[in-house]
């Protein structure tokens, strides 16, 4: 299916952005002997990618207001659009050579969801959707996974570093859900998580306490892949509450279930 005026618009601006992520990723073995360095390294980085996105954008939407995970919220003279970005998500990864990590936009109008994509450049896997068109991997037509229990499924979550979240909730709920399932992975990564539901390589993800940016282009992936995506309450508040569990409408019945018991 030819990309849209719009998808291109954000196509465009992501192969640009990516140049610089591309070439620093590929520098960071040589960064990782200084603790400060590499932090500093993949600021810089992200604040970069960032830059650019925000201009390539801008000139192409004039007016269109943004929600971006470095410089916060950026009003716009349209106040039916808004951009969500996540310029790096995926940081530690990316600092550690890992080849797990995303550009991140999708687009709001009037408050609704209505285009996503995320790119992974180590891969150069582009993941897009607009909504009632449909969500694809480059050119090829997206799915979530076909499985309907959780015998068969492999799941995805996010894992609370130190300092982070609610460890001890996360430990009940992932032994609640290793007790019915093939397998439990973490990528550090939700947007990618998201984006891997979409395609059916994951069957279901969840994790809480999580940013607008790092979800909002995945949750549209999901969903114009025939996905379910809730928060945790079984609600449509995901940006707002910070928490998320997508799937296939059957296994998502069942991991809400197994979550919530």
């Amino acid at each position: 299916m030819p990309a849209s005026a719009l998808m291109n618009v954000m196509i465009n601006a992501t192969r640009k952005a990516s140049r610089r992520l591309i070439r620093d990723f590929n520098e960071v073995e040589q960064l990782q002997v200084s603790v400060k360095g590499p932090s500093d390294f993949v600021t810089q980085a992200d604040l970069a990618c960032e830059k650019t996105l925000f201009e390539e954008l801008s000139k192409a939407r004039e007016g269109y207001g943004f929600l971006m995970e470095e410089q916060g919220t950026i009003q716009g003279s349209d106040k039916t659009h808004r951009w969500i970005i996540d310029p790096l998500d995926g940081t530690t990864n990316f600092l550690h050579g890992i080849p797990l990590f995303a550009i991140s936009i999708a687009l709001e109008r009037d408050g609704e969801l209505v285009a996503a994509l995320v790119y992974n450049p180590a891969m150069d896997e582009f993941y897009t959707a607009e909504r009632g068109k449909g969500a694809f991997l480059n050119d090829r037509r997206l799915r979530v996974a076909g499985r309907k229990t959780l015998s068969q499924s492999v799941v995805v979550t996010g894992i609370p570093h130190r300092g982070r979240g609610n460890h001890d909730q996360q430990l009940q709920e992932q032994r609640a859900v290793m007790q019915e399932v093939s397998g439990v992975r973490r990528t550090g990564s939700a947007a990618l998580d998201l984006a891997w539901v979409a395609s059916g390589r994951f069957d279901a993800y969840w994790e809480r306490g999580i940013q607008a940016w790092d979800m909002a282009a995945g949750i549209l992936l999901v969903r114009e892949a025939g996905g379910m995506v809730t928060d945790m309450d079984g609600k449509d508040d995901m940006l707002k509450k910070g928490d998320i569990l997508a799937a296939s409408v059957p296994i998502h019945k069942s991991m809400y279930k197994t979550l919530t018991k």
